[in-house]
């Protein structure tokens, strides 16, 4: 009797002709997230298994495998062989000794010389004459025995479907460049879009010395926790310090904010086209922040040349964005009172709902290409 993981994936067996791609993607993710673990990966008859591991490393695997997007449930299970006293072994581990079950065969092997309504008679049976405190309940048991009855002569017995990540394998919906602050949006909004398969780096940008070293830090332990998700990322760090400091000599100090994510998102795209992103990605929600208005959007985005600017937050509430961070394990660092550049210079009174004519006369002040040029020059690159 060995101990198994069965796999199952979630949204792949929709696409048709493409589902071979799909499930590549999906077997490298599963493998890139066991890296350094004894194991095989093996499909046999359309059910993906994980085998020959030491049983000291379960929790461990269980552990990774809860943050591999592609994953629409996973179970613990015993692979036995197809006969009926071994499948009964393996019924009798993985049962409960009380309260209420029942049995539920899915038979694969149509050759197997009972059918899916005897086996689960036949299972049943034996394991009320075993368990004095058992009985039978068909429509809300407190327990399911699963015996799957493969082709390949072999039967996987278990009992807990455990939901998985959901969503696509990451790497099937292209790349994009995650705006990433030290708050608690930005993390969730890069979760959210990874979930749909999209490959995620992240942009970061700092004011120090007006912003302490622990602030980056902390971007970087949220960078590290999204990338449990994404396989892996690439964290972007540009100074903005010199920007502030022009926007703050030279314009309406109303205007900061607005000023600033104008800059950020230039910068922002060119980072993108350099690394060959093919959109942005920001936590903005709508009506959170002074600078998260339609108006305030459209200004950021109208400097964006060619690339979408994505915002799966933007309708959701503080509560719900707080849910996902503690979800994911981001919103413990995120609450950290580490400031971002965002809170250096920052006016009494932003403005809220800035029109573009008002924008680009407090921007003419500025000399923006050179400011760009000169962040550029500033920008380094961590792997994570």
């Amino acid at each position: 009797m060995e101990k198994v993981i069965i796999l199952r994936y979630s949204e792949i067996h929709l696409k048709g002709k493409n589902r071979c791609y799909f499930e590549r993607v999906f077997t490298v993710n599963v493998e890139k997230s066991l890296k350094g673990i004894k194991h095989e990966l093996r499909v046999i008859s359309g059910r993906y298994l994980i085998e020959n591991f030491d049983e000291d490393s379960i929790d461990e695997i269980l552990s990774r495998l809860e943050k591999v997007f592609g994953i629409h449930s996973y179970s613990v299970a015993f692979k036995v062989p197809s006969d009926l006293d071994n499948i009964f072994e393996a019924a009798k581990t993985v049962c409960q000794p009380y309260g209420t079950f029942k049995v539920d065969t899915h038979r694969a092997d149509k050759s197997f010389y009972l059918n899916s309504p005897q086996i689960n008679t036949e299972i049943g049976g034996k394991l009320l004459e075993l368990y004095n405190e058992l009985t039978v309940e068909v429509h809300n048991p407190s327990q399911v025995i699963n015996i799957d009855v493969r082709e390949n002569g072999s039967t996987l017995v278990f009992g807990k479907f455990i939901k998985g990540a959901g969503g696509m394998p990451v790497g099937t919906s292209g790349k994009g460049l995650l705006l990433i602050s030290g708050g608690i949006d930005s993390p969730v909004a890069g979760h959210m879009i990874a979930r749909r398969g999209m490959t995620v780096d992240c942009i970061h940008f700092h004011s120090y010395p007006y912003t302490n070293m622990q602030a980056r830090d902390k971007v970087e332990e949220l960078a590290k926790i999204l990338s449990g998700y994404t396989l892996g990322t690439h964290l972007n760090i540009i100074s903005v310090t010199h920007i502030q400091e022009e926007i703050h000599k030279k314009c309406n100090g109303e205007f900061m904010v607005t000023l600033l994510r104008r800059f950020m998102m230039r910068l922002s795209e060119r980072v993108a086209k350099k690394i060959g992103a093919q959109c942005l990605i920001t936590g903005e929600s709508l009506g959170q922040v002074a600078s998260q208005t339609v108006e305030g959007m459209t200004s950021s985005n109208s400097v964006v040349e060619c690339l979408p600017v994505l915002r799966p937050l933007c309708g959701f509430d503080k509560d719900e964005i707080i849910e996902r961070s503690k979800k994911i394990g981001a919103y413990e660092i995120s609450i950290q009172p580490y400031e971002d550049c965002c809170t250096v210079f920052l006016p009494k009174h932003p403005v809220i709902k800035p029109t573009l004519k008002s924008v680009l006369e407090e921007e003419a002040k500025l000399d923006v290409e050179g400011l760009l040029k000169e962040a550029m020059s500033t920008l380094e690159t961590i792997t994570l």
